[in-house]
C-alpha cells in the first residue's frame, strides 16, 4: 500500500497550534492509505526528519499544506530537494497560497499537483487514481499538468456537508506530536484548542484570499459536533478555551446560538472571526447568551471608514462607517471585546488621494477607539489578491502591479512580508505613506495595550500609554522611537496575521 507523507510547513507563530489543515486531510484517507505527520512547527530540522522517512523507500507521496508568508520558507526548499534527491516522490501541495497561486506552483517543475479547495475527496480521489494508473482528469478541486505543459484546472465541487466529515485524528497526531503540546497559553486561557468548524464564507470581499476559492459558499458543523469534538479534546487532553479559526464563524446565529447554550456549563472562554454586519443583526438575548457561554473577543474586518471604499472592496451587506461605530458601542453593552481589523493602502488616482484616505482612515480609528476603547485595532496594509473580475484586482494591475513569476521569488523578504500585509509592493504607496501607517500603528499601540498581552503589568500598562498620550492627541506620529524600545522590552502586540490569537 502507498504511504503518504503529510508535512505542515512551519509558521511565524510563537505558538504551536493543532495543524487542522493537514489534520483533515489525514482523516480524509484514514484507514485507506498509511500516513505520517511531519509539523515543522516542532521539528529543529524538518527537512531531516522528512528525508529519514523518504530514505526508507516507504513514502511515494508527499502532501504539503502552504499558506502565504512565512510556510513558504519551508515548503518550497524542501520540496525542491525532494524533487532532487527522491525524483520518484509525487509532490501534492494544498492550501491557500497553491489554490491562489498555482500557475506559479505548477510551473516550479517540483510541484505536480495541486489541490484548491478542500481536499476531502479531491486527494484521496487522486491518490486512488495514481495508485490505479486511472485518468483524474474529472477530479473536481485539482490542478495538474498535462505532458506538454498546459496547466488543467479541472472543476470545482460543491463544499461537502461537514457534518458527513471523518472525525479529526487527534489520537493519531498524538503519536507523533503530544497534544499538550498544541494547548498553549493565550489571552483566553492556559490551554487554547485552536479549531475549524466550517469551510468559505458567503461574501465576496475583493481584497479577500478565500474569495477565488470559495466563490461566495459556507458549509459549517452543527453546533452538536463542534461541542463533542471540543468535550473530547478537553475531557483528554485538558483544553480550556477555544480560538475558532473559520473564515467566518458566525455566518448562522442558529448555530451560534445553539454551540452558546452548549457551553454555559463548560467554563471555556472563546474566539473566532464574524462579520459586522452579520452580528449586528443578532438579538441582544443572543448576544448575551454568547458573552455568558465564554464569547470573550471577535475579529471584524472593520476596513475602513469610508462608505464609497466599502463599496468598492465589495463588503456586501450593510455595513457602513455608520454602522461600524455604532456596532463598536454595541459588543461594549455585552463585554465581547470588538476586534477591528483595518485596511489601509488602497489604491487611488492620485498622491493626494491616498494621503487623505491614509488619515480618514487613522482620524476614523480615533472615533472608534473614543466610542469603545476596548476595540483592539488591526492594521493592515493593503495587498491585492488574484480576485481575477473583480474591479478593484483591475485597478491594481493597471495601476502596474504584478506577482512574482518564479515560484522562488516568493522567498524574498519583500514578499514574504507582503503576504502577511506588511510591505504592500504596490506602485501607488510611497515609503513615506508606509512610515506613517507604520508611525500610527506603533504610537495607538502604545497608548492603548493589547488586552491579549497577559505578561504586561499594569505599572507597564500605564507608563507606556502615558508616554504615548501627547503624540496620539496631537497625532505626531514621526520617528516613535521611545515608545518602539518600550515595546521591544514590554510589550509584544499580537499580530493575529502572523501568530493568530
Amino acid at each position: 500500500m502507498a504511504k503518504v507523507l503529510l508535512f505542515n510547513p512551519r509558521s511565524a507563530n510563537a505558538k504551536h497550534r493543532v495543524p487542522n489543515s493537514i489534520l483533515q486531510v489525514g482523516a480524509s484517507i484514514f484507514g485507506r492509505y498509511e500516513f505520517v505527520f511531519v509539523d515543522g512547527n516542532l521539528e529543529a530540522d524538518p527537512w531531516a526528519c522528512i528525508e529519514s522517512y523518504l530514505r526508507s523507500g516507504e513514502i511515494q507521496y508527499f502532501g504539503c499544506t502552504v499558506m502565504p508568508g512565512p510556510q513558504l520558507r519551508q515548503a518550497i526548499p524542501i520540496t525542491r530537494r525532494i524533487r532532487e534527491q527522491f525524483p520518484t516522490v509525487i509532490n501534492i501541495w494544498g492550501g491557500y497560497f497553491a489554490s491562489n497561486q498555482y500557475q506559479v506552483v505548477m510551473e516550479s517543475g517540483y510541484v505536480d499537483f495541486v489541490i484548491y479547495g478542500p481536499g476531502d475527496q479531491a486527494f484521496p480521489g487522486l491518490l486512488d487514481a495514481l495508485e490505479n494508473k486511472a485518468p483524474y482528469e474529472f477530479i473536481p478541486n485539482l490542478i495538474w499538468k498535462t505532458p506538454e505543459g498546459a496547466i488543467i484546472k479541472n472543476s470545482k465541487e460543491g463544499l461537502l456537508d461537514q457534518d458527513t466529515l471523518p472525525q479529526l485524528p487527534y489520537e493519531y497526531l498524538d503519536r507523533f506530536y503530544p497534544m499538550q503540546r498544541y494547548l498553549n497559553p493565550t489571552f483566553l486561557g492556559r490551554r487554547t484548542l485552536a479549531y475549524h468548524s466550517s469551510m468559505g464564507c458567503p461574501f465576496k470581499c475583493s481584497f479577500c484570499a478565500v474569495v477565488p476559492i470559495y466563490d461566495a459558499r459556507w458549509r459549517g458543523k452543527s453546533a452538536e459536533n463542534i461541542y463533542r469534538d471540543v468535550q473530547f479534546v478537553k475531557q483528554k487532553w485538558g483544553a480550556d478555551s477555544i480560538e475558532f479559526h473559520d473564515n467566518n464563524f458566525f455566518v448562522s446565529e442558529k448555530r451560534t446560538r445553539a454551540f452558546s447554550e452548549m457551553m454555559l456549563n463548560e467554563n471555556m472562554r472563546w474566539w473566532g472571526e464574524g462579520r459586522i454586519d452579520t452580528i449586528d443583526q443578532y438579538s441582544d438575548d443572543t448576544l448575551a447568551l454568547m458573552r455568558r457561554a465564554g464569547c470573550r473577543m471577535i475579529f471584524f474586518g472593520a476596513e475602513t471608514g469610508n462608505d464609497a471604499l466599502l463599496k468598492q472592496m465589495d463588503k456586501g451587506g450593510k455595513q457602513t462607517g455608520k454602522q461600524i461605530q455604532e456596532f463598536a458601542a454595541r459588543m461594549k453593552q455585552f463585554d465581547i471585546i470588538p476586534e477591528y481589523s483595518f485596511v489601509l493602502g488602497m489604491p487611488a488616482d492620485t498622491p493626494e488621494q491616498v494621503w487623505a484616505q491614509i488619515e480618514e482612515d487613522i482620524a476614523f480609528i480615533k472615533t472608534i477607539k473614543r466610542i469603545n476603547p476596548e476595540t483592539e485595532i488591526i492594521i493592515y496594509l493593503y495587498s491585492p489578491v488574484p480576485t481575477e473580475g473583480s474591479e478593484l484586482y483591475e485597478r491594481i494591475v493597471k495601476a502596474g502591479f504584478s506577482f512574482p513569476k518564479k515560484l522562488d521569488d516568493w522567498l524574498s523578504p519583500q514578499w514574504e512580508s507582503f503576504d502577511l500585509r506588511r510591505n504592500p509592493l504596490t506602485p501607488w504607496l510611497t515609503p513615506a505613506m508606509v512610515d506613517r501607517i507604520h508611525d500610527f500603528e506603533t504610537v495607538l499601540h502604545a497608548r492603548f495595550p493589547t488586552a491579549s498581552d497577559t505578561k504586561l503589568t499594569i505599572l507597564q500598562r500605564r507608563v507606556i500609554s502615558q508616554l504615548a498620550s501627547l503624540r496620539y492627541k496631537f497625532n505626531f506620529f514621526h520617528f516613535p522611537y521611545e515608545l518602539k524600545a518600550l515595546q521591544k522590552f514590554w510589550l509584544r502586540y499580537r499580530q493575529p496575521e502572523i501568530e493568530g490569537m
